[in-house]
């Protein structure tokens, strides 16, 4: 098997080619698709027609997997380390529960103390229209701020809330589903420049989706410098927008990435997706 990649935009990201997931992959070339992600910080893997029992084996190669046992009511009926994103009505006819997940600029995990290292999403079903996702690589949004702005904000660490994460969706407006939420997910701090553990590269690690203050500063201090580090995030030079395929799965890495759903669907549209989640390290501190 001879392995590939193939650049998909010039801020992050590569197709990889020359790999079958639904065959067992030895060592090497799990080894050969780590080193690639680490490079690309997102890799996109097409045609892949697998089970949510080959998707689960593949995820695995790259560290333990969350059984997501905070959002149970969204796991797959059948496979506890799978999320399902989904705008396709319950049985009952209401509205998906996670129809509206992660349509803010986030990396996944942030409000708590060990944050994900990876996601991997599988796309099972798209509509002929929209339901693209972006991604961001905050290595380069990092790099390009000036060097004040690095000295100011190295030490600095900030507030990730889940209550503010879902702040402007039917969850958060829903006051007995959010407190759940929220009571399970209380706030923490994160640095505001956090160091990869396996490349040594700094990111910036602050998204418009979680991060509500800098820990020791005003709100109107904090709110200045968040703005701004928001915006620069995610400037197109940074940013890949990937239009979705059935059958495509991507696997970002949230050390260095950030990424939105986008809510750019018509009425009625399917957007169904099975996502795993690789666990992170310890990276963040309770709020005191």
């Amino acid at each position: 098997m001879t392995i590939t990649f193939k650049r998909v935009s010039y801020g992050l990201g590569a197709e990889v080619q020359g790999v079958d997931l639904r065959k067992p992959l030895a060592d090497a070339d799990v080894a050969t698709i780590r080193q690639g992600w680490l490079e690309h910080n997102i890799l996109l893997f097409r045609d892949q027609d697998i089970t949510p029992e080959q998707h689960i084996a593949f995820s695995a190669r790259f560290g333990k997997l969350d059984d997501h046992d905070k959002l149970y009511k969204y796991r797959h009926p059948e496979h506890a380390e799978i999320f399902i994103v989904t705008t396709r009505p319950k049985a009952d006819g209401s509205p998906s529960d996670t129809r509206e997940t992660g349509v803010n600029w986030h990396s996944d995990m942030s409000y708590t103390l060990k944050p994900a290292t990876g996601s991997l999403l599988y796309c099972v079903e798209i509509p002929e229209v929209g339901g693209d996702t972006m991604f961001s690589n905050t290595y380069l949004a990092y790099d390009t701020l000036s060097e004040g702005m690095k000295k100011l904000i190295d030490p600095l660490w900030a507030v990730h809330s889940y209550a503010y994460a879902i702040h402007d969706t039917e969850k958060g407006r829903n006051p007995e589903v959010a407190k759940a939420h929220i009571d399970a997910n209380p706030p923490v701090m994160q640095p505001m420049v956090r160091i990869h553990p396996e490349t040594g590269r700094k990111a910036l690690y602050v998204s418009e989706g979680a991060t509500t203050q800098i820990v020791g500063m005003t709100p109107d201090e904090s709110n200045g410098i968040l703005q701004y580090l928001f915006r620069h995030s995610v400037i197109p030079e940074y940013t890949y927008r990937h239009p979705w395929r059935p059958r495509d799965l991507v696997m970002w890495d949230n050390r260095c990435t950030m990424h939105k759903a986008l809510r750019d669907r018509l009425p009625g549209a399917i957007r169904h997706m099975h996502r795993t989640t690789i666990l992170g390290e310890p990276c963040g501190k309770p709020l005191v």
